[in-house]
């Protein structure tokens, strides 16, 4: 069975580049018939925090990637990684080393003046020691000293690296913690992970801990090693580029699945399809697809994928990222349209639904002052009468509709010889406060009679006080 795992470290929160990784992960398994596990690598115990375990877990579940097990802790493993670490030292697979942080320096500094690789020179490959011995060991793996490793990589191709240019790797701290490379190795080794898709800074990592899959007498992993993504100045993704806090972007806006779908894209193609639905993907993903050069983050196409959901989701599917955002920044729905209203009217003027939940704000709630530069251009003099006459003819409205509304903002510039534009704009200005908004006939219906008439007479009294002061 495939069996896929991401194992994220709670040293950090979860950013795109980690997200891309646990998607192909989770894409690979689901459209394999696998399973996806999730691994919490916390054996840093100094920067692992709580914090970021829950910004992972948040991530993921905002995301909709369930992992079939997990979430599974390596500090829950220890005993495990002892165990191993134990029979490895007793079958001389590994021994212990003295040398201290000053000798290794030293050693690596006569390395560099040499122009040689800087590595550990297995000073105490052969040491025999007493069990009673006193004094600070890290335990290292005896790596083997000739030979070659043979990575057959699903993205890069194959890969060779000769062993007599790998150093014997520290597996076990002088406090006892294990380190990633040999914990690593045990939970693949242990949890039957049949694929391992990660990033190819880990690249050199692989073939040391293809040796020690050899020496637990397991069989490696399939690699894939994706290539990095770049901001779009070419430069390693930052923070300045989007490299934050997976949550942001739910903070932001953004659509699970539209985040999901630009992210599929970083760096795996399906002909020139751009937009995938979640299950397009789970259908297409395949590790041949996988691009071997490094994709380049653009905000400016997550935006316009994430009008591009908004647009084409049923309204009712998206009503509740309006009502998060809306209660996020603390609009009373309690009073206005239904949000499916909301949904249908903006989404053409909106990239995403913290803009939509700000632009529909005066369909809910009073504003403090009409825009000062949009008062200036709209509520003038010379459209104190037509207003006046709209204001009247509204009033006398029975049925409040699109239909009757714009019905009466024609016969009213009609009357006045004006193109519906000259009135309509000054409309709009006196019940939103600004100077755009969906089409005039929709706004008034979606702010309702009572708010628009009480808005219009607000506007004349505006316009009255331009007159006197002119």
């Amino acid at each position: 069975m495939i069996r896929t795992r991401f194992a994220p470290s709670p040293t950090g929160v979860l950013h795109l580049g980690s997200v891309r990784t646990a998607l192909f992960c989770w894409l690979y398994a689901k459209h394999s018939g696998g399973q996806f596990i999730l691994r919490i690598e916390d054996t840093d115990k100094e920067r692992s925090t709580k914090d970021n375990v829950n910004a992972i877990l948040e991530g993921m579940n905002w995301l909709g990637m369930d992992c079939d097990e997990g979430p599974i802790y390596q500090t829950d493993r220890f005993n495990r990684y002892h165990e191993v670490a134990d029979d490895w030292l007793k079958s001389k697979k590994a021994y212990r080393c003295y040398c201290s942080k000053d000798e290794l320096d030293a050693m690596r500094e006569k390395q560099r003046e040499k122009g040689e690789k800087t590595r550990y020179n297995g000073n105490c490959r052969n040491l025999k020691y007493d069990e009673s011995e006193k004094g600070d060991f890290v335990l290292r793996f005896k790596n083997p000293l000739s030979g070659q490793v043979l990575v057959s990589d699903q993205v890069r191709g194959d890969v060779i690296f000769e062993n007599h240019e790998l150093d014997d790797l520290v597996i076990v701290r002088t406090d006892g913690s294990p380190t990633y490379n040999f914990a690593v190795v045990i939970d693949d080794a242990d949890m039957a992970i049949s694929h391992v898709i990660r990033g190819d800074d880990h690249l050199n990592n692989t073939p040391r801990q293809m040796n020690m899959f050899e020496a637990l007498g397991v069989r490696a992993p399939v690699y894939s090693h994706l290539p990095m993504i770049l901001g779009d100045d070419g430069a390693k993704l930052s923070k300045r580029h989007g490299a934050v806090d997976i949550r942001d972007y739910r903070e932001q806006g953004f659509i699970p699945e539209a985040v999901l779908n630009y992210l599929v894209r970083l760096g795996w193609s399906y002909g020139d399809q751009e937009i995938f639905s979640i299950e397009e993907m789970t259908k297409l993903f395949d590790l041949p697809g996988i691009n071997q050069s490094a994709s380049a983050f653009s905000g400016d196409k997550l935006l316009w994928l994430n009008q591009e959901y908004m647009m084409n989701a049923s309204a009712e599917s998206l009503v509740p990222h309006l009502e998060y955002h809306m209660n996020l920044i603390g609009i009373d729905r309690s009073e206005g349209p239904d949000l499916t209203e909301i949904i249908e009217a903006y989404r053409e003027r909106a990239e995403t639904f913290i803009q939509m939940a700000e632009a529909c704000r005066y369909c809910y709630e009073e504003f403090d002052e009409i825009d000062p530069k949009a008062t200036k251009k709209h509520l003038r003099p010379v459209i104190l009468e037509p207003i006046e006459a709209l204001y009247l003819r509204l009033q006398l409205l029975e049925e409040w509709s699109q239909e009757m509304i714009i019905t009466s903002v024609n016969e009213v510039a009609s009357n006045f010889d004006i193109n519906m534009g000259k009135l309509g704009q000054p409309l709009r200005v006196a019940v939103t406060g600004v100077s755009a908004s969906p089409p005039i006939d929709i706004t008034l219906c979606l702010i309702g009679k009572e708010r628009t008439l009480k808005r219009l007479e607000r506007a004349i009294e505006v316009i009255k006080k331009r007159i006197e002061l002119s």
